[in-house]
């Protein structure tokens, strides 16, 4: 009788032993720009509240991800991302760490919600930071290696800490686009956009990143709205 042939399946995913699997939140809706009303910065960043919309994504946040086996919380030093945590954080019994080398964008001369008015006005230095994909069309804004730098430390810090294990970093708009970007090879502003809330799920293994997945944002699908994919 012949031998039956071996047969090779297909699997589902599974992390390389030692990886760290990072799922990437982007805070909740920050409060409205405005002229007469700019941002607090601290350390020269913009550092808005979260909307009352924001804390309703920080609040689907958490109930999307309170069953998962997170071993630690991140968030940076900038508020709207420990605002959206916090609920995260309650269900897990988890006091987040911050990691500040994952803040925004630094935008420079446009800081305190500034780069949003730009934005809607069309400002030519606005468009050109567009067509170019680089930050630092704005007056003082950082590049694309001084971001990638500090970016890349950080969640270094994070994957040697959490060897085979699943962790949050509650992060920004333009850190996520940075990382997706820096991990896939795709042009800088590829993955701007990210929706305020969404997950993005990547798995790190050493300086190497793979993506799981971009923009998950099934348990926000109320609160989003036209601005809701603005940096900052």
């Amino acid at each position: 009788m012949a031998d039956k042939p071996t047969e090779y399946r297909q699997h589902t995913f599974q992390a390389p032993p030692g990886a760290t699997e990072i799922l990437l939140i982007r805070h909740g809706e920050s409060r409205a720009a405005s002229a007469d009303n700019p941002f607090p910065l601290v350390d020269g960043h913009g550092d808005p509240e979260l909307h009352d919309n924001g804390h309703r994504q920080a609040q689907r946040v958490g109930e999307r991800l309170r069953n998962e086996p997170i071993s630690a919380i991140y968030v940076t030093n900038l508020q709207r991302t420990a605002q959206t945590a916090a609920p995260l954080a309650r269900h897990l019994g988890l006091t987040p760490i911050v990691e500040a080398n994952l803040r925004e964008v630094f935008l420079g001369e446009w800081e305190g919600g500034l780069l949003r008015i730009k934005a809607a006005e069309q400002d030519p230095v606005y468009l050109r930071m567009r067509e170019e994909q680089r930050w630092d069309a704005i007056p003082g804004a950082e590049s694309w290696q001084v971001l990638n730098a500090r970016v890349m430390q950080g969640l270094q810090r994070i994957h040697n800490t959490h060897p085979d294990q699943l962790v949050a970093a509650v992060v920004h708009g333009g850190v996520v686009a940075h990382i997706m970007a820096h991990a896939t090879g795709a042009q800088p502003f590829a993955f701007n956009g990210a929706d305020n809330g969404s997950i993005t799920h990547i798995v790190m293994l050493d300086q190497h990143i793979q993506v799981r997945r971009f923009n998950d944002a099934a348990h926000l699908l109320d609160t989003l709205h036209d601005g809701s994919g603005q940096l900052t």
